[in-house]
């Protein structure tokens, strides 16, 4: 099977929700859509969720573990969540000393309220089902300490012909969303301030919110 019909299967029916149970696979098309670029746009994204030394930070569907490693060194402890077992355990094969791995949904965390200093989620909330993705992000609320801090980073559709035709083709439906209707006010009704909203090159949107105190 292509890479790209691999990964067009498990977001043909994004909206209903779905997992990717092929770890390397999905590497492979996450840095190809970047355009080699994975490593200084998970940099940059890192670096907008505000990760100080100490924290204690959430990866909500945090797929194969790659963001989670980035913020591991700042961090005092990571937790990433995913629901696909085999991305889970490709994530906990690579996982530093600090970092720990659950096999869960983003709206039904099993995790105490207030236990985090920052969450993230990353090109994950289109997979979660469309009726359920205000109870996700009400989940990363849940699990923020007051003061705590939110990024939400998801797919930006390239505005080049070439190369929107060719990220299409590995993404399939991903990629048919506007990140902003995806989003909608998912964030604000959840409770959160948002802060700020920005785009990052070549294909990222991304918000960021605190938790009120």
């Amino acid at each position: 099977m292509g890479l790209g019909r691999l990964l067009h299967r498990h977001e043909e029916h994004a909206d209903h929700g779905g997992t990717i149970d092929h770890p390397r696979a999905y590497g492979m098309g996450v840095t190809l859509g970047f355009l080699g670029r994975r490593r200084e746009v998970f940099t940059r994204l890192a670096t907008r969720s505000g990760v100080r030394t100490g924290d204690r930070v959430l990866d909500v569907g945090c797929g194969t573990g790659y963001l989670t490693r980035i913020v591991a060194p700042i961090a005092a402890e990571v937790t990433g969540v995913d629901p696909s077992p085999p991305m889970v355990e490709h994530a906990r094969s690579r996982a530093p000393r600090n970092c720990a791995y659950l096999v869960g949904e983003a709206q039904a965390l099993a995790l105490p309220d207030a236990s985090f200093d920052v969450v993230m989620s990353t090109l994950a909330v289109h997979h979660v089902p469309a009726d359920l993705r205000g109870a996700a992000v009400r989940e990363m609320f849940r699990v923020l300490r007051p003061g705590g801090r939110l990024l939400i980073a998801e797919f930006r559709p390239p505005t080049g012909r070439l190369t929107g035709r060719l990220v299409r083709l590995l993404t399939g439906p991903a990629m048919r969303h506007s990140p902003r209707e995806l989003l909608g006010d998912l964030i604000p009704d959840a409770g959160f301030l948002v802060e700020g909203e920005g785009e990052l090159s070549p294909m990222i949107y991304y918000v960021t919110a605190v938790r009120p105190r």
